[in-house]
């Protein structure tokens, strides 16, 4: 897929998440307005996945480590056509199956529950060793935010995917350097990111992470790296793609009102 299509979904992925998250009142827009060129490039042109069989044997499977970055994960499912556009405005209400973070029981294409911060990736490497040790050919994506890397569980799974030498595995951690506290180094610095996955045994790779062309040249490589699992440090823009919400920890984890979802949606080229 050219890059142009893809700019393109990741814009109508924007909007929906403004649209779910403003009819559900709540939610997380800034770290899935940042993640969506990532989840953009792997739903539309990396993962061999089938909306039709989501259950196939040997797919590649996906699991958000960041939870709370549900919106965008929604907004792909169903533009990929795995359920119903019309669903996504039930967003966090009572018996919707878009619950306020995935449910791999309630929504076909959602591959494992997440929402407490690193237990996700550590999922991830249970699928790619289970992968491995069963001959399958299905790789597996799993998509951290950079406050989350503050949890101790994560280099836990680090150290075992380094281990056991997990070239199935592709990480890629969505570097937007904000979290619901503020900067991650005020709350409690993370870096160097990059080096500490290194000494853990991965190959590691740090792009921008709203270029299709680096995004998607990363990718390849990581498919391509034997012997190892690969991590992709995106850099980006928390709240990406909306002017007020850009660069702001304050939307992390709020809803905009009609006003505020009416300007996002204009600058997104959308309507509410």
């Amino acid at each position: 897929m050219e890059h142009t299509q893809l700019q393109q979904i990741a814009k109508t992925v924007r909007q929906d998440i403004i649209r779910e998250v403003y009819s559900a009142g709540s939610g997380h827009p800034g770290g899935s307005l940042s993640a969506a060129d990532l989840l953009t490039a792997l739903y539309f042109s990396e993962m061999r996945i089938d909306p039709a069989q989501p259950a196939l044997e040997d797919r590649d499977r996906f699991v958000l480590s960041k939870g709370h970055a549900a919106p965008a994960l929604y907004a792909c499912l169903a533009e990929r056509g795995f359920f119903p556009k019309e669903d996504l405005v039930t967003l966090r209400k009572i018996g919707s199956r878009l619950q306020g973070h995935p449910s791999m029981k309630m929504l076909p294409g959602v591959e494992m529950s997440t929402g407490s911060l690193g237990q996700g990736i550590s999922a991830a490497v249970g699928m790619a060793l289970a992968g491995r040790l069963d001959g399958g050919s299905g790789r597996v994506y799993t998509l951290l935010g950079d406050g989350e890397l503050q949890e101790g569980i994560v280099w836990e799974a680090a150290m075992a995917a380094g281990h056991y030498k997990l070239d199935n595995l592709c990480a890629i951690v969505d570097h937007n350097g904000l979290q619901i506290d503020g900067r991650n180094e005020d709350v409690m610095n993370v870096m160097p990111i990059a080096e500490k996955f290194a000494v853990f045994g991965w190959n590691v790779l740090e792009i921008d992470g709203h270029d299709f062309e680096q995004i998607l040249d990363a990718l390849e490589m990581a498919r391509k790296c034997k012997g190892m699992p690969t991590v992709i440090v995106a850099e980006t823009v928390k709240g990406k793609g909306v002017s007020f919400m850009e660069g702001q920890a304050g939307w992390h984890g709020k809803a905009p009102n009609e006003e505020q979802a009416k300007q996002a949606m204009a600058e997104l080229g959308g309507e509410l």
